[in-house]
């Protein structure tokens, strides 16, 4: 009997150890702050483009992260754009940021109006959203990510608030 209680107390203990490194690791564990960069149009035809969404993603805390996984949605206007997953593994040191670069490829007929507007005035609105997962000493983190902004084919008039 004594050997029972001793066994679950112990059990008991290191559930209530785990559970407590797991609370204070979200606690120490800053989340990467990702903003929009840039958007490079890489080609324009009759019927649709590509570009590529240029993020950076920055590393506040005192260790480096191993990103394993970044999802993303692209919206012109409240229009979807296109949207994927980059799988594929990225560093960002500590106390750093990173370049990252989404492909995307559209069609003006999936755009409707926003696709019109782009043709007509070189300007649309933007955001770009998903999440971001990242390895750390303290265990893998997901964290998600929005930020807007207008772009403009001739390079002026990028802004995000």
């Amino acid at each position: 009997m004594r050997q029972m209680i001793a066994a679950l107390a112990t059990a008991g203990l290191a559930a209530g150890a785990v559970a407590g490194c797991a609370t204070l690791g979200r606690q120490v564990f800053e989340p990467p702050e990702v903003r929009f960069r840039d958007l490079a149009v890489r080609g324009l035809g009759l019927d649709g483009g590509s570009l590529d969404v240029v993020l950076s993603v920055y590393n506040p805390n005192g260790y480096r992260l191993d990103a394993t996984r970044l999802t993303y949605r692209l919206m012109v206007d409240s229009v979807p754009l296109g949207q994927g997953a980059l799988d594929s593994r990225f560093v960002v040191q500590e106390k750093e940021s990173t370049t990252v670069r989404l492909p995307i490829n559209f069609t003006y007929s999936g755009l409707g109006a926003a696709g019109r507007q782009l043709l007509r005035s070189g300007a649309v609105n933007y955001r770009v959203l998903g999440d971001v997962t990242v390895n750390t000493p303290l265990g893998n983190f997901t964290r998600p990510y929005d930020r807007t902004g207008q772009f403009t084919t001739f390079g002026a008039n990028r802004r995000e608030p």
